[in-house]
């Protein structure tokens, strides 16, 4: 029953960091898109702005997700995004910090609050705001379970036995801390645990160290196992955190067995111990880290080139053999109109790239895309139709309807990133002067959005969920509004005479044509989004959540 109850406790700490981290990516995902892309020009700013993102999601794997896609796009050195990284481990240890104290009445209130929130706003933020307060509450529930479950395990002869087999081999404690992290995959809630246990005396001090260190090896490993797929310029960040906080781990764990480390200075107890070392640990690895970041990712691109040659191609997922079947016919379009979209993010996320200086591989390689997209497109359409013929009524047909017609939007977002935004980086490169730097930091901030709201699309049209499909139309309200102050903020700097605009050139004919780069390059990022969101009406259709003409008013 002790172990059920620990178990327990274990599985809503580990829901609850969950919740929090889902409620603050929901409300405030572009903020903490834009705090980590605005360090990218001093490496401590980079580090502090990666600590802020840690300590708020309360993960660095989240953050670590984060930066490896700016480093994908080419929005991002790996550097930028190692030291970015480092700085997240902080934040994370920050956060165990915050969570492993007793708070008292803290935690009711907190849940009541956030519950209170989330039952009775309407707007979206709010609701967030509510579902990370009972967030933060439930972590501090399932702390106090934690310590009721495991405090009759300090007179345990059998526990005892156990951890005094363990104090004598640190080696083995290190692997099952690296263990424990890797199976909640959260280091938060895996030194949140070994600090709860130790506070009921349950855990030797330096036994705790040991897990401690371990924690921060298993955590290192989580961002590298799911990146696995990612570009090999985002897996060298990922890869050098893990080898700097891994390496560094292991290095901590041979001090501790072959010197004799004062470790009564981290605390008066165990439990102290544990979470003063994560962060000390986490601390000094950004320190040594930071300065070094440039030399690992060196390093690693030497060991790690990047791939020559094409790529190869995929099969389509348009079996025709399957027409005759038309659920599995449904299944396979929906699967290639997934593609389709994919293909259309990879075109979305580097255009930026471009604003920034010429890239004529880059640009070719875009085209070529939205050519194989509106072949793909073409064939989804033609695909449809078989699947009508063989099915003239019923769901599967509207389905199929329904799929084409988003294969047709996502085609109309590629052709606007091809044959308009590529065109104008290619007019702007060719002008003697290029953006100030606030127009240039806002298109880069209104595209990241864009990105954004196109992978929500994406994870839409695979789970077809209907909260996540309300949240993406949401936005798009949104981002019509945003884009209406960019415009409005453009025209006031112009009018202010030309130092404030979009070009440093005033008021002349290259200051005119700067602006109408300004002001297109917004217009169809807008309509971008526009197409993705379309993904989001079906489901919303199906669940009658769309009124004739607009998103119902979500109540309480």
């Amino acid at each position: 029953m002790t172990l059920l109850h620990i178990a327990g406790a274990a599985a809503l700490l580990l829901w609850a960091v969950r919740l929090v981290r889902t409620g603050v990516e929901r409300a405030f995902l572009v903020q903490l898109r834009g705090w980590l892309r605005a360090g990218t020009r001093w490496p401590l700013l980079t580090a502090l702005s990666g600590t802020a993102a840690g300590l708020v999601l309360q993960s660095a794997t989240a953050v670590a997700v984060l930066l490896t896609g700016f480093t994908a796009a080419g929005t991002m050195a790996a550097p930028v995004a190692l030291r970015g990284l480092l700085g997240a481990d902080i934040g994370s240890a920050l956060a165990v910090q915050v969570l492993a104290r007793d708070v008292g009445a803290v935690p009711p209130l907190l849940i009541l609050t956030g519950v209170t929130l989330f039952l009775r706003s309407s707007g979206r933020t709010p609701k967030q705001v509510g579902r990370i307060l009972v967030g933060v509450g439930l972590i501090f529930v399932a702390l106090g379970l934690i310590r009721e479950a495991t405090a009759p395990l300090s007179d345990s002869p059998a526990l005892g036995a156990v951890m005094g087999y363990l104090a004598g081999d640190l080696l083995v404690a290190f692997g099952l801390g690296a263990v424990v992290a890797w199976a909640l995959h959260s280091s938060v809630a895996a030194v949140l645990v070994v600090a709860t246990v130790a506070a009921q005396g349950a855990i030797p001090g330096p036994v705790a160290v040991a897990l401690v260190l371990g924690a921060n090896l298993g955590g290192s490993f989580i961002a590298l196992t799911l990146t696995i797929g990612a570009p090999v310029a985002a897996r060298r960040v990922v890869i050098g955190n893990t080898l700097l906080r891994g390496g560094g781990a292991v290095a901590a764990l041979v001090a501790l067995r072959l010197v004799d480390v004062p470790l009564e200075r981290l605390g008066p107890d165990p439990a102290a111990w544990a979470v003063n070392l994560h962060l000390g640990f986490n601390a000094a690895m950004a320190v040594v880290g930071v300065p070094l970041a440039g030399l690992v990712i060196a390093v690693l691109t030497r060991l790690m080139p990047d791939p020559a040659g094409p790529a190869q191609l995929r099969a389509s997922a348009l079996d025709p053999g399957a027409l005759v079947d038309p659920p599995r016919a449904v299944a396979c379009a929906a699967r290639e109109v997934l593609r389709l979209g994919e293909e259309v993010e990879a075109m979305l996320r580097p255009v930026i790239r471009l604003y920034d200086g010429w890239d004529a591989p880059l640009a070719q390689a875009i085209r070529d895309t939205e050519a194989r997209v509106a072949d793909m497109h073409t064939d989804i359409k033609l695909y449809a139709s078989g699947i009508g013929r063989a099915a003239p009524e019923g769901p599967h047909t509207e389905r199929a309807l329904q799929l084409a017609a988003l294969a047709r939007d996502l085609e109309t977002a590629a052709r606007t990133v091809s044959r308009r935004l590529v065109p104008l980086a290619q007019r702007l490169h060719d002008l003697p002067e290029g953006f100030s730097a606030t127009g240039r930091r806002e298109i880069a901030d209104f595209h990241d959005r864009i990105v954004t709201n196109a992978q929500s699309a994406l994870t839409v049209l695979m789970s077809l969920s209907p909260d996540a499909a309300r949240a993406l139309v949401a936005e798009k309200e949104r981002v019509r509004e945003v884009e209406k102050q960019l415009q409005r903020a453009h025209l006031e700097r112009l009018a202010r005479g030309g130092s404030g605009a979009s070009g440093g050139g005033g008021g002349g004919g290259g200051g005119a044509e700067l602006s109408g780069l300004h002001q297109e390059t917004l217009r169809a990022l807008k309509e971008i989004n526009t197409a993705f969101t379309m993904v989001a009406y079906p489901v919303l259709e199906d669940t009658g959540d769309l009124l004739a003409s607009r998103l119902r008013h979500e109540g309480g």
